[in-house]
């Protein structure tokens, strides 16, 4: 069964969560029964993955409502503000990781567990594929909400990787000898929270700035202006604007076409446009075209 581009992003997103739920549990579990600092944070960490899903999963189903009175653009940028809401939460969690991190340089180092390690590694498998299959269908989808799970999905393959050198790195210091290796896991964990920070950085940027209305990408620009282009009574493009509204672009565009046309004929050339657009760029719901008269003598 082949699944449409809403329910594969909803299944994505229920896969997300059920696994958050499920790793935070097994990481705590483990992090308490055999004393391991760095599960322990990565199960905190994981805590707020579960918060960030859920809001994830909320503001999708609030996406997809259709335009109404109150929201006649529609509902997109629900995933937008849940893309935020995810990009605080990873920061909050960078500052905790590097934190405790920086702590435990100060303490005495743990002993080195076998269970911890495997379950490290089960995580690191587990994030990665996750963080593989998210971020592939939500590009497919276009889901701001989608995409940025995904992203905190690879901050937890970070973490995750940092818990596996970690712990690796105390049973090499306990085998050989070497005490200054215990404190591999604090040192990774350092890394990771810079690392994850930087992630935070960059999905509150591009949130900020869909939000505030920035504009596509030319090449984006350049190829609905080609499109526009191939409709032969279109004499010349007067502004084209186009902005992200969640999963889907708007579309603004005003074109000069003969002043002699009638309205239909002009109604039947907007429609040739916005027909050119969306057929050919699935993320585009609406274009919004405004016609102005073309003489013979405005092109001397």
């Amino acid at each position: 069964m082949v699944l449409g581009k809403k329910d594969a992003s909803m299944l994505a997103v229920w896969i997300s969560l059920i696994s958050n739920v499920l790793l935070t549990v097994m990481k705590l579990l483990v992090g308490l029964l055999f004393n391991s600092p760095v599960l322990l944070a990565d199960g905190v960490h994981n805590a707020g993955d579960v918060i960030a899903t859920i809001a994830a999963l909320s503001s999708m189903r609030i996406s997809k409502q259709p335009a109404d009175e109150d929201h006649p653009y529609g509902h997109g940028k629900a995933e937008v503000l849940a893309s935020g809401i995810v990009a605080v939460i990873m920061g909050l969690a960078a500052v905790y990781i590097g934190f405790e991190a920086v702590s435990a340089f100060f303490e005495e180092p743990s002993q080195a567990s076998i269970i911890a390690l495997i379950a490290a590694v089960l995580s690191l498998i587990w994030k990665q594929a996750l963080y593989v299959y998210t971020i592939r269908i939500g590009k497919q989808t276009n889901s701001k909400g989608l995409i940025a799970t995904a992203y905190d999905h690879l901050a937890d393959v970070y973490a995750s990787l940092a818990a596996v050198v970690g712990i690796g790195l105390a049973y090499i210091g306990e085998a050989y000898h070497i005490p200054y290796l215990s404190y591999g896991d604090p040192a990774a964990g350092i890394i990771v929270s810079i690392l994850v920070l930087k992630l935070a950085i960059e999905m509150s940027l591009e949130t900020v700035g869909i939000l505030m209305d920035k504009t596509v990408s030319i090449e984006k620009l350049n190829e609905y202006a080609a499109l526009i282009q191939t409709i032969s009574q279109v004499k010349r493009i007067d502004r084209l604007r186009a902005r992200e509204h969640g999963h889907y672009i708007l579309v603004d565009v005003r074109v000069s076409i003969p002043g002699e046309l009638s309205i239909q004929e002009g109604h039947d050339i907007s429609r040739k446009i916005k027909g050119a657009i969306i057929d050919s760029h699935n993320d585009v719901d609406e274009v919004l075209i405004h016609l102005n008269p073309w003489y013979p003598a405005e092109s001397r």
